[in-house]
């Protein structure tokens, strides 16, 4: 066994031992779960990642509807493979089927756990690869990147990203391997399996290890040749790696450019003192980059510089490293390249734990030649001390950082004056060395436990403060699901979970299949098409939400609804004291027959929809089943509204003011006696009643510019009066636009359904990725799959070959020869195809490269013998002090 392996365990062990204290203490200090009341589940680790997960645990038990290719519980029926991709694609995440399906929450939490932990480990056993030194420092230091702010703030409810934090220190490793020359084949593999498990974030793991790689190579100053093939050996590791994990990476690729753009805004730099601040314990501010790594590497880092007992070039090579890294975060080209050239939603620093990184790699560097002198150790708390005070003129150094910043501090500036002393003696042996070297170690130790676990629960704690949070699994989604399972009766009709939403993934969660649906990889036809019919939108256009509307429910076939009381967990409107329950309806079957001149085509942009959602509506329908009438629209003071300035048409109505205002906004208009009242008000913020005895429920509506738009809302019935008069109550400045009203007939909608059962599929089937229905003899004009037309669908005819899907207003359609009775639709993920070709030819140079001994001897290059690059130990006369 290697002598050094002994030690890197040690690490790797203490390391991992320092990360899962800290990170459970954290969540019992902010009483967080699972150790107290409050959910971890805020923005998208509620909305997006703990519904996936459940998703995954479904396809593992065989209880999803879809397979790989198509997820058909969510967005009527979407690409699932990017997703995978994206978010599920991590070792660690098939840990979820081992847990109960009603424990989804902890699973998640588990997972997140152990990654963290795994990436302190990893950070520890890369330390002592680099240089060899006290195996304690190295779990220490381990630990300090494993809890760096970007992981505890950022990386803790984003979980497929800390696979990204475990990549980076494994990569490095690969680096070292390429300049010893040895585990090629291993290499490739890491490689592999870093973008396999979150590509994204390996990507910039993958600069990050290219960058450690080259002041490694420059350091060691090898001859030409040696320079040249480890290029060359590092080049064709990457290539290789990245290759293998092609088939993966191609799909999610393509899913990002079919997908939806959203509403980003551009990169703006933060500012200097809000840096600074995220450099110290306990500080948290969503946008900004958390370069924690904790007080002794910051400490050791910045006494790099000043460290006489390190040679000149090291100290100068990551010094100039570390500020190269800090200015390319503060520069938009850059920047954007650090984030493979796509504006991020969110926060903008998602590159920040490869700065920690080398934050903990030069921290490293200062130590292992020895505990940094008086000198060195004075200039380190002296730019402290700087960095303190100019930090101190920024929002983010709340009252509460000053005592864990100080105490932080004085542990580690007297455990290193300790170290100090004890010059390089172990730890456990005889002497009077052996005191200050134990209380030097304890010292440092629990400070970075103590303001670990301090900087994890105040970001735990204060995410509460601006973002939304989701209850765990409980009785709400329970009654969900067991409804859910009594009435499904997919593929013959929809059963939708229902518009009052637990999590944006609802039909992920509790079953069903919907329209909602949050993802990275949100088509763009699907987040086109669901708001022209009156649908709503968060997280700036990709989480689209549910739409409670029979014209949309017969469009999609959705045959039977639950309706569900709000989210008692979100307080933003009251309770309204109603059960679970479902609701049934005649639909359409999924496949139905449009006659002849239907205004079917390729792709588009337009879809061919206007600015009214019900005239939309209708478009798909094939009947006039609405009624749009004038409207009267007056404020609280019975004014009329001024309209708006801005590119949201509309009228203009504020909240009443209090002690001044005694009546609400309404609208007034007439339509048909008995019709049923729908109000579109996609940038109305609050709820509209329908006044009268034929009233229906609080229509809720929730909208902020830029971020997400309302909903339609179904108020009740017109009374026989056929006067209709619906008052507002906004809780901020909203818009009633034009058009905002409409009555539908349901006894026309009960005969355009009845006339679209005759003429639709007689029966359908589908799995997975494939589509079949048996359409009626002799039908004519245009086959409608009531799924959206997402970039991979391609139908045929009876043995015909299957050619793209041609698109209804967004919807995968295709033209009928009036002979063929049998239709099939298949769905091919764009890109899997070039990906596996990729795939296939890096597997073939693989192969080679692990079966060929000549190849694996000589790295292509015939007639020489690897050289592995000298370390930096083995030329230090070329690091001279």
């Amino acid at each position: 066994m290697n002598p050094a392996t002994g030690p890197r365990r040690l690490a790797a062990l203490l390391g991992a031992a320092i990360t899962v204290t800290a990170f459970c203490a954290a969540d019992a200090v902010a009483r967080s779960y699972p150790f107290g009341p409050r959910t971890r589940s805020v923005n998208d680790l509620g909305n997006q990642y703990v519904p996936l997960h459940a998703h995954l645990w479904d396809l593992l038990h065989g209880r999803t509807d879809g397979g790989l290719l198509v997820n058909w519980q969510s967005g009527f029926g979407s690409s699932f493979l990017p997703d995978l991709g994206t978010y599920l694609t991590s070792p660690f995440a098939l840990l979820v089927g081992v847990f109960p399906r009603d424990e989804i929450d902890l699973a998640v939490y588990v997972i997140t756990m152990l990654k963290t932990a795994c990436a302190g480990a990893a950070m520890a056993w890369l330390l002592l690869t680099l240089r060899p030194g006290r195996w304690w420092a190295a779990g220490l230091l381990g630990a300090s990147y494993a809890l760096c702010g970007w992981s505890v703030a950022d990386a803790s409810y984003n979980l497929m990203w800390l696979d990204g934090l475990i990549a980076l220190p494994l990569l490095c490793l690969v680096g070292e391997w390429i300049l010893q020359g040895r585990h090629r084949v291993l290499g490739v593999l890491v490689v592999t399996l870093a973008w396999i498990a979150n590509f994204y974030t390996a990507y910039m793991a993958t600069i990050g290890a290219g960058l450690v790689f080259l002041v490694r190579l420059l350091l060691a100053r090898p001859s030409r040749r040696q320079a040249l093939a480890a290029a060359g050996r590092s080049g064709v590791t990457v290539i290789l790696g990245v290759g293998l994990a092609a088939p993966l990476v191609a799909v999610v690729y393509f899913g990002s450019k079919h997908a939806s753009a959203g509403r980003f805004r551009g990169f703006a730099p933060v500012a200097g003192e809000d840096l600074l601040a995220r450099a110290l314990p306990a500080t948290y501010g969503f946008g900004t980059p958390g370069v924690y790594v904790g007080m002794t590497a910051l400490l050791l880092a910045l006494a790099l510089p000043f460290q006489r007992s390190v040679p000149r070039r090291v100290r100068a090579a990551w010094t100039l490293l570390m500020a190269g890294m800090v200015l390319s975060m503060q520069w938009a080209p850059t920047q954007l390249a650090w984030h493979a050239f796509a504006a991020p939603q969110g926060s903008s620093y998602r590159q920040t734990f490869v700065l920690c990184g080398l934050l903990v790699i030069a921290a490293w560097y200062s130590l292992s030649y020895g505990p940094p002198d008086r000198r060195a150790l004075g200039a380190a708390g002296a730019l402290l001390a700087l960095t303190a005070a100019v930090a101190s003129r920024s929002d983010l150094m709340r009252p509460f950082v000053w005592p864990v910043l100080l105490v932080a501090a004085a542990g580690a500036l007297v455990g290193l004056a300790l170290l100090g002393r004890t010059g390089d003696k172990p730890l456990f042996v005889g002497g009077r060395r052996t005191v200050p070297a134990v209380i030097a170690v304890t010292l440092l130790i629990g400070a970075q436990l103590g303001e670990a676990t301090a900087t994890s629960a105040v970001a735990t704690r204060l995410r509460f403060g601006h973002m939304d949070d989701y209850a765990p699994w409980g009785d709400r989604q329970r009654s969900q699901a067991r409804l859910i399972d009594e009435v499904d009766g997919w593929p013959r009709y929809r059963t939708d979970p229902g518009r009052e939403q637990t999590v944006a993934n609802d039909p992920m969660v509790v079953g069903g299949q919907g329209a909602q649906y949050y993802s990275s990889h949100t088509s763009d036809i699907l987040s086109r098409t669901l708001p022209a019919l009156g649908g709503g939108w968060a997280s700036r256009g990709r989480n689209l939400q549910n739409l409670d509307n029979a014209v949309t429910d017969a469009i999609f076939s959705v045959g039977a609804r639950v309706h569900s009381p709000p989210d008692p967990h979100q307080t933003w409107f009251p309770q309204d004291g109603s059960r679970v329950t479902v609701s049934r309806q005649a639909v359409p079957p999924l496949v139905t027959v449009r006659p002849p001149g239907s205004p079917a085509g390729t792709r588009s942009r337009a879809l061919g929809f206007g600015p009214s959602p019900y005239r939309n509506q209708e478009l798909l329908l094939g009947t006039r089943v609405y009624g749009v009438p004038r409207l009267t629209v007056r404020t609280a003071a019975a004014r009329q509204p001024d309209r708006s300035r801005d590119e949201r048409p509309g009228l203009l109505i504020g909240p009443p003011t209090p002690g001044v205002s005694v009546q609400k906004p309404t609208i007034t208009a007439r339509c048909r006696a008995g019709s049923e009242v729908y109000l579109w008000a996609p940038y109305f913020s609050g709820t509209a009643r329908l006044v009268g005895d034929a009233a229906g429920p609080i229509g809720r509506f929730r909208s902020d510019h830029g971020t997400k738009i309302a909903a339609m809302q179904r108020l009740g019935r017109v009374p026989v009066s056929g006067s209709l008069r619906i008052e507002l109550l906004p809780d901020r400045m909203s818009l009633v636009p034009d058009g905002a009203v409409g009555c539908l007939d349901t006894a026309r909608l009960n005969t355009a359904v009845a006339g679209l059962k005759a003429t639709g599929a007689t029966k359908v089937s589908v799995s997975d990725g494939t589509i079949r229905a048996e359409l009626p003899a002799g039908s004519v004009g245009t086959a409608v799959v009531a799924a959206p037309r997402i970039a991979g669908w391609r139908c045929a005819m009876g043995d015909d070959p299957a050619l793209p899907a041609t698109e209804y207003h967004g919807l995968t359609a295709i033209p009928l020869d009036g002979i063929s009775t049998s239709l099939t639709c298949t769905f091919h993920p764009p890109g899997l195809r070039v990906g596996t070709v990729v795939g296939a030819t890096s597997l073939l140079g693989f192969v080679l490269l692990a079966a060929i001994p000549a190849v694996r001897r000589r790295w292509f290059i015939p007639g020489r013998k690897t050289t592995p690059v000298p370390s930096n130990a083995e030329r230090t006369e070329d690091l001279i002090p």
